[in-house]
């Protein structure tokens, strides 16, 4: 096969020094797209992720300058090592592009890269190939190997070898949601150049504002005679978080009537985010400062993960705000610690805790009270801690505990008792008024996944769409109840992530061996013992069993009504069902 002569671009491609100047601008210009788009049609295509995409866009507007392409090897090694690229320029995190052997990937080959409608983004060419190694990348830029962290259990979904090469982008992603406000980094700059301030402070957030950080912002732009980049997240963020619809609609409402118009500009970012934690601080800081400005807002825990499979933060409250100082003077961004703010109702403002005395009254409310006493309950926040428009905008978005979609995932060896357990579940949940979809290994094998066999990454695939399927339905408010093997731990964490860990209880029915092989009629474990099936869970290849699930069933002495039951108390006790039926 003649391989396609590619058309000569005239792009100049601007590397910018660690600390200032131009932006990489990897978008091709206007008048060569046609004839480039006709020459896509004709190379192999690789259709990217939604975290890949988010990459994308950010390489292509300059937002991850020095850095113009996906890594390559000697760039990644460094950067797990000493969080630089191999000129020595400060980058924190990976910014990869993960593909499988399967995908048919060469050395030298050109592709077009596509979003998951199949739209041509941008060329690459490949000019490195290389292996990564899931545990080392883990443990250096996360610190751990821990399922329950979201991006260690997504990074057991990717390709083992990444790619590298020039890139040549023919248009940005395509975004319709709040297009005056996705501003590429020179647009940013420009606005904020418009202030006439010259200290611009970022603030990084992927959560509603409330009056403590409208407080906090106002304190941190006045201290420094400067202007708020305010600049939410509207990729990936953390699963569960609240959706970027609802929360770029209280920032505008925010901007528009309690910021001092010349003191501040709105603008999205759309960042996939790692929840890395105190890498991940350093890597807002390099990105902010590619936006213009010159001070970050650095929160407690910033961009942590939530707790692991112990129960433990993944990172100390503070690990984030000291890795960020040590890099402040190279990048040129000055850190501005998040101070805890209490509210003094007597005196109706806030002030620093570290300013109050023991005697004063004071009155606050935590990200777990704002969900579980108000937002789940149906309770309007009060006007001392969020703007009326605000909670107006949470109340119509977000139901009460009881009207939220959850997911009840049973997992366990075949013949554990799995099935009829939950079919006695779904109809307990029926007569509680709640609307369920039941979803069950071997009825997804019949219909949504037809054709799959049972390999490792066929299971994988099985699992991946009861998941998907599963999110959906949580997040229109239903509820699903799934029974599947699900063998691997990776996978599972990998499900929870998707629908969200507030609304997913998992069940481990926790059933020997030798009980589920004197239940099985279909005879499948005693063809897997004479060697007639290969790769059956259980017999020769692993069941790797949850290490801190919601609730353990014995199925031996317990019968499926009383366990279903013990289900339901938990449903009632995480508020997803009213006490009275």
């Amino acid at each position: 096969m003649t391989t396609p002569s590619a058309p000569q671009s005239k792009q100049k491609i601007t590397l910018i020094s660690p600390y200032g100047g131009e932006l990489v601008d990897l978008l091709i210009p206007t008048e060569e797209r046609p004839h480039l788009k006709a020459y896509a049609s004709q190379l192999p295509s690789l259709q990217l992720s939604e975290r890949a995409i988010c990459d994308l866009e950010l390489l292509a507007t300059g937002a991850f300058s020095p850095l113009d392409r996906f890594m390559g090897q000697e760039d990644f090694q460094r950067l797990l090592d000493e969080m630089r690229l191999a000129n020595g320029y400060v980058f924190p995190m990976p910014i990869t592009l993960p593909v499988s052997p399967s995908d048919d990937i060469r050395l030298g080959q050109e592709i077009a890269l596509r979003d998951q409608k199949n739209n041509l983004l941008a060329l690459m060419t490949i000019e490195e190939v290389y292996e990564w190694h899931l545990n080392e990348t883990a443990q250096k830029v996360f610190g751990t190997t821990d399922l329950r962290h979201p991006l260690v259990a997504e990074m057991h979904r990717w390709g083992p070898l990444n790619i590298s090469g020039r890139l040549r982008v023919l248009q940005l992603p395509l975004r319709y949601d709040f297009k005056p406000l996705r501003l590429t980094p020179a647009q940013t700059r420009a606005r904020l150049a418009a202030t006439g301030h010259q200290n611009v402070v970022a603030f990084q957030t992927r959560n509603p504002l409330h009056r403590v950080h409208e407080e906090l912002t106002k304190r941190a732009v006045e201290g420094v005679d400067g202007t708020l980049l305010l600049h939410p997240v509207v990729g990936m963020t953390k699963p569960g978080d609240v959706d970027h619809y609802t929360r770029v609609r209280t920032y505008k409402a925010l901007a528009q009537r309690y910021y001092d118009p010349d003191r501040i500009v709105l603008a999205l970012l759309p960042l996939a985010m790692r929840m890395g934690g105190p890498r991940e601080a350093v890597w807002h800081m390099l990105i902010r400062r590619n936006h213009g400005a010159n001070h970050l807002i650095v929160g407690r825990d910033h961009a942590g993960p939530g707790k692991d499979s112990q129960g433990n933060p993944f990172y100390g409250p503070y690990d984030a705000q000291e890795l960020a100082e040590s890099f402040s003077d190279e990048l040129g961004v000055k850190v501005i610690p998040f101070k805890m703010l209490v509210y003094l109702p007597e005196e109706d403002r806030y002030e620093e805790v570290t300013k109050i005395s023991d005697d004063q009254k004071t009155a606050s409310i935590s990200g777990t009270q704002v969900r579980e006493e108000y937002l789940n309950n149906g309770k309007k926040l009060p006007d001392w801690f969020t703007r009326p428009e605000v909670a107006d905008i949470l109340a119509d978005s977000y139901p009460p505990r009881h009207k939220q979609g959850f997911c009840v995932w049973f997992t366990g060896l075949s013949g554990s008792g799995k099935s009829t357990t939950a079919e006695v579940l779904t109809t307990l949940l029926l007569e509680y008024g709640r609307q369920v979809t039941q979803l069950d290994g071997d009825v997804v094998r019949t219909h949504l996944s037809r054709g799959l066999g049972f390999s490792k990454e066929d299971r994988d695939i099985n699992i991946r769409r009861i998941g998907f399927v599963a999110a959906e339905i949580v997040r229109h408010g239903g509820v699903a109840v799934c029974a599947a093997v699900s063998p691997y731990r990776a996978t599972r964490n990998d499900v929870r992530n998707t629908v969200g860990s507030d609304n997913y209880v998992e069940v481990f029915v926790d059933t020997p061996l030798e009980v589920c092989e004197e239940r099985d009629v279909k005879g499948m474990y005693a063809k897997a013992r004479r060697g007639e099936i290969k790769g059956f869970t259980g017999i020769d290849d692993p069941y790797e069993p949850p290490r801190n699930p919601e609730l353990v069933l014995d199925t031996v002495n317990i019968s499926p009504e009383t366990n279903a039951h013990k289900i339901i108390e938990i449903l009632k006790q995480q508020g997803f069902l009213l006490s009275e039926s």
